[in-house]
């Protein structure tokens, strides 16, 4: 049995709650590993956590400026020497384009850290798909992903949400919420599969916990109606009729629903509420006109039409709640389309992962110290075309 068969086995079998310590235990063994540690992003992106275990305290390393930080802003293994001759890889943790953490792994040498390279960068990705398996059953890795408490809206907001990134060979998609640890009722969700990408653009009302149930009931209505094959104008009347019935008017949610035909580029949208839709093409930012429509519950038995819109193969869309275009600086500058257009063009060269995070930091920026009174929602679409036909 060849050394990386043996640490896929080693995961693969191991107690969900024992994935750290397996993989330390079979990295040590075959590949002469000193230390191997795993760090998982925090809901706000700003931080590394160290994954607790047997071996030392819990701690965290900048998401930003540091070794594990570059390696997982740019998703690639990047090498760091140390005194004494050794070396530490730290490896990118990702599952099909949402990114997880940082597998950081001592060697007693430089050379024996690149010899191992290869075989350590495919260790720490199924890593990562085990953690996401194992989520079903410990608590563990949600505990070390919070760098602070996270209120009970913000926890039933977060275990609705698909992800904060993916990608096929089509398109990219990155999202992030903001305050991340005490979000209302802002959320996103995506499906994909051979034929077509979905998405939903979330700007829920009302605060805490009434939000975050408006939200849940809503997202799973669409779900529902995803499910049964339905189209997004269907999926939008189908989700108005279920807010309507629990709600009867007096609570509403306003959604963008985008419908992505991956095999010619055809894209279909409900905008059925106040989220904003924005394109670069090249260097150009323009605001995407859309026919407006009703928010879902506002009425009984409401119609919704999709409308298409111009995509062209390296279009970047970006998707934006009234907590970023609306917010006022000290001053009482609203940001508005301009400057979130120049926020655009300024993170144009970051992949879609990385776009929102770097928008909602331009956003607290001009916000002044002041705490968001709103949640804030963006959500960056990269479309690289259709596949190639051989």
């Amino acid at each position: 049995m060849n050394r990386f068969v043996a640490a896929e086995r080693a995961l693969r079998t191991a107690a969900p709650h024992r994935l750290v310590d397996a993989v330390r235990d079979v990295v040590r063994a075959e590949y002469g590993a000193t230390s191997v540690d795993l760090y998982l992003a925090d809901y706000a992106l700003l931080t590394l956590q160290r994954v607790p275990s047997g071996e030392g305290p819990a701690e965290s390393v900048p998401a930003r400026g540091s070794s594990a930080g570059r390696a997982f802003g740019a998703q690639e293994p990047f090498v760091e020497k140390l005194g004494g001759g050794e070396a530490r890889l730290h490896l990118p943790v990702t599952v099909r384009g949402d990114r997880l953490g940082v597998l950081t792994v001592t060697m007693s040498s430089f050379d024996r850290a690149e010899e191992a390279r290869g075989d350590l960068t495919d260790i720490a990705q199924v890593l990562g798909h085990e953690i996401v398996v194992a989520d079903r059953d410990t608590d563990l890795y949600m505990r070390a992903r919070r760098a602070d408490r996270l209120t009970l809206a913000a926890e039933m907001q977060w275990q609705l949400l698909p992800g904060r990134s993916c990608a096929g060979p089509e398109y990219a998609l990155g999202a992030q919420l903001e305050p991340a640890y005490a979000i209302y009722g802002d959320n996103f969700d995506w499906s994909a599969d051979a034929e077509r990408l979905m998405l939903y653009v979330t700007n829920g009302m009302g605060e805490g916990i009434e939000a975050s149930l408006l939200t849940n009931l809503g997202i799973n209505a669409l779900r529902n109606a995803r499910r049964a094959g339905l189209s997004i104008g269907d999926q939008a009347a189908l989700a108005d009729q279920a807010v309507f019935a629990q709600y009867r008017g007096e609570a509403y949610i306003s959604v963008l629903l985008v419908d992505l035909e991956l095999r010619t580029g055809r894209l279909r949208v409900v905008d059925a509420g106040s989220p904003r839709m924005m394109r670069l093409r090249g260097r150009t930012v323009t605001p995407v006109d859309l026919e407006a429509q009703l928010p879902l519950g506002m009425f009984e038995e409401t119609d919704y039409v999709a409308h298409e819109v111009d995509l062209a193969p390296g279009d970047r869309l970006l998707f934006a709640s009234d907590g970023v275009y609306a917010v006022c600086a000290p001053g009482g500058e609203e940001y508005g389309e301009r400057a979130l257009a120049r926020a655009i063009v300024s993170t144009s060269l970051l992949p879609a992962a990385e776009v929102p995070r770097a928008v909602l930091r331009e956003l607290a920026g001009h916000r002044g110290g002041s705490e968001p009174a709103d949640d804030a929602l963006v959500v960056c679409l990269d479309w690289f075309g259709p596949p190639e036909v051989a």
